[in-house]
């Protein structure tokens, strides 16, 4: 599909156009959206219910912990790699049950493999961030394995509501997706040619203003009833619901990580925070059985009686050869 389409010009929506924060320092970048009037616009067209009605759900995400610290710039290399991760999980399902509805007539027309799919990108971010072995060293989350679970429902038995995932994920990402990629590329200091953020990259859009006016004039096309509507509305409602149980999930995460990762690329485990998040789950999380966190296993050790008295006696030893030695 050509990326040049010319939207119907009686269907052509209110477009948000993003708006960076020129505040620097804690304040971060910012999110905020300013509207282009139209006056074509109906109350009734798809594109404004779903910009209406997900306006809470939007404004909630943007002030999750995990998406307010990512917009300062307080975001570990290793938690972005984790996000990146829940990402490559959320886009696989999401185009598999595109490529499945790709003639379905509720589906079709919002079907723009070569312009919005993000699987291959996110591939190119996995074996920059974890090599060429990179499908061995990750898992998907709890928090996204519940998305995507959703997304294959629906996929299989309400592709109707496909058209939620595909609009709450691909014009975020044509729209804020621009501004964390600015932001990741700064904090985490990659490559200027955009090594690990593939993701964010959009080759085959040359304007993203003008493909997402596309993109709403043809959700506006979609021949569906009020009541479908109003359950695209729902579900997209529900789909920033699975994204802020991801983010508290990262959150949560990045609690127990310290600033750097281990040479080896585990994160050092700095013993506050709940054992089960500890970084240290390479192991656990492929299904093996993990020799458990080197911060909790010696703690353990050092509270044994018989390793306290001998910890003591070394220290007594060591404190008098050091009075002996400053003689």
């Amino acid at each position: 599909m050509n990326s040049l389409r010319v939207p119907n010009p009686h269907h052509r929506p209110a477009m948000p156009s993003l708006v960076e924060s020129s505040e620097g320092g804690d304040e971060g970048e910012s999110l905020r959206y300013e509207e282009i009037e139209d006056d074509n616009v109906s109350p009734t067209d798809l594109s404004e219910l779903l910009k209406d009605g997900t306006k809470e759900s939007h404004d909630r995400a943007e002030n999750t912990q995990f998406v307010k610290d990512f917009l300062k710039g307080r975001i570990k290399k290793e938690l972005f790699k984790l996000a990146t991760v829940a990402l490559y999980f959320t886009y696989s399902a999401l185009e598999e049950e595109m490529d499945r509805n790709k003639d379905n007539p509720v589906f079709a027309p919002l079907y723009f493999p070569l312009e919005l799919h993000r699987k291959e990108a996110l591939i190119k971010d996995m074996k920059y961030f974890y090599g060429e072995d990179w499908k061995e060293k990750i898992q998907c989350s709890e928090a996204t394995q519940h998305y995507v679970d959703r997304i294959h429902h629906v996929g299989q038995h309400e592709p109707e509501l496909l058209v939620a995932h595909a609009y709450t994920r691909y014009m975020g990402d044509l729209s804020g997706g621009q501004v964390l990629k600015k932001v990741a590329q700064r904090a985490l200091k990659l490559p200027s040619t955009d090594e690990g953020i593939q993701f964010y990259v959009f080759e085959n859009v040359s304007n993203a203003q003008q493909f997402k006016q596309l993109y709403r004039a043809r959700l506006n096309a979609l021949d569906l009833d009020k009541s479908c509507k109003e359950r695209i509305v729902e579900e997209a409602n529900r789909a920033f619901r699975f994204n802020m149980q991801v983010f508290d999930e990262l959150d949560k995460i990045g609690k127990s990580l310290t600033e750097e990762a281990q040479e080896g690329g585990l994160p050092v485990h700095d013993g506050k925070g709940d054992l089960r998040k500890c970084p240290y789950y390479a192991d656990k999380l492929a299904g093996k059985a993990a020799p458990g966190c080197p911060y909790h296993a010696a703690m353990a050790v050092a509270k044994q009686p018989l390793v306290q008295l001998i910890l003591a006696a070394c220290i007594a030893v060591a404190a008098g050869a050091a009075a002996w030695y400053m003689m």
